[in-house]
């Protein structure tokens, strides 16, 4: 300590000996804590492992707070989706029903479009993951894209209830069931539940998308203290993918219905009051924590005002017959 005072008291009665506009600079750079080098932020997309891990106090208060705003959001729509555990509690509803029928009507109208969303969403997270860099990740990640595309059908179902699922022996048929189907009624829902199911197609028997739902669940793990290993990280991965295949169908989609309303629909099946968990999920509500933790960005646009947070103009042209419901 008395070194380091000493050399600063001779550098300084050095100065005296310098022109006054060149001490002035060099008072100045020994008093910045970053040289202007250090500060130089990169332009190219690319950012350190550290800045990618980044979750703060602040961010997980965002997170909680846009749980509850899904789930008031979900109150306040009339193509609010139901909750998980209101479809348990229902009868088994056969094919023919209308609302079984009109779901599966919507769900057979957006299955090209979830397919291609969920083809470039793959293609995002493999890039931002680290995990598209070599020939032989590229060669898995275009196979799994190949199986997506692959998928023509949606297949309603009585006895699967209240759940979607897929047989990896035949995958180009979603099983889904007649509950669910009634109760998705929103095309956002829709988006993000056939994304799920496609995801899991995408991985298929050679498991071949394992490193990323890796990956994205140790982030998640990270960032919320949840366990989140085994299946849990494949479950939670595919509903990733369902948001964010959702969020960038809001994009291209005009409407004049709130934002933050639009994304809620995504996730808010989950806004359920029985919050049980298994070794291959996590519960309902913590499958939310994740998906906002994951993506604090997302958090809050669900909590925009909605003066705000109203029309997302599409960057591409639309058919109106698209839209209809």
């Amino acid at each position: 300590m008395i070194r380091e005072r000493r050399a600063r008291a001779t550098a300084m009665f050095k100065l005296q000996y310098l022109s006054l506009p060149l001490a002035i600079l060099l008072v100045a750079q020994a008093l910045t804590p970053l040289s202007f080098g250090q500060r130089r932020v990169s332009r190219n997309g690319a950012h350190s492992s550290a800045e990618r891990e980044a979750f703060t106090a602040a961010d997980r208060r965002v997170v909680e707070r846009a749980i509850g705003q899904t789930c008031t959001e979900r109150t306040r729509d009339p193509f609010s989706s139901m909750a998980i555990d209101e479809m348990q509690a229902r009868p088994s509803l056969p094919v023919a029903h209308p609302d079984a029928v009109a779901g599966l009507r919507r769900a057979e109208r957006v299955l090209p479009t979830t397919r291609r969303l969920v083809t470039s969403t793959i293609v995002q997270l493999a890039k931002e993951y680290d995990l598209y860099g070599t020939a032989a990740a590229r060669s898995r990640v275009d196979a799994a894209i190949a199986r997506v595309e692959a998928v023509r059908r949606v297949k309603p179902d009585v006895d699967s209830r209240d759940n979607a699922s897929v047989l990896l022996r035949e995958p180009r048929t979603i099983e889904f069931g007649t509950i669910f189907l009634a109760g998705l009624r929103s095309d956002e829902a829709m988006i993000s539940v056939l994304a799920h199911e496609l995801t899991h197609i995408a991985s298929g028997q050679a498991d071949s998308l394992r490193p990323l739902f890796r990956a994205i669940a140790r982030r998640a793990a990270t960032r919320t203290g949840l366990r989140i290993q085994g299946q849990r990280a494949e479950e939670l991965s595919c509903d990733l993918v369902g948001l964010m295949a959702a969020r960038e169908f809001i994009k291209e989609t005009p409407s004049w219905e709130p934002l933050p309303r639009r994304l809620a629909r995504a996730v808010e099946h989950n806004c359920v009051d029985d919050d049980a968990s298994d070794d291959d999920h996590l519960s309902p509500r913590s499958t939310i924590r994740a998906l906002f933790a994951l993506d604090v960005s997302l958090a809050g646009e669900i909590l925009a005002d909605a003066t705000t947070g109203w029309l997302r103009l599409p960057q591409r042209g639309f058919n109106r017959s698209e839209l209809a419901l």
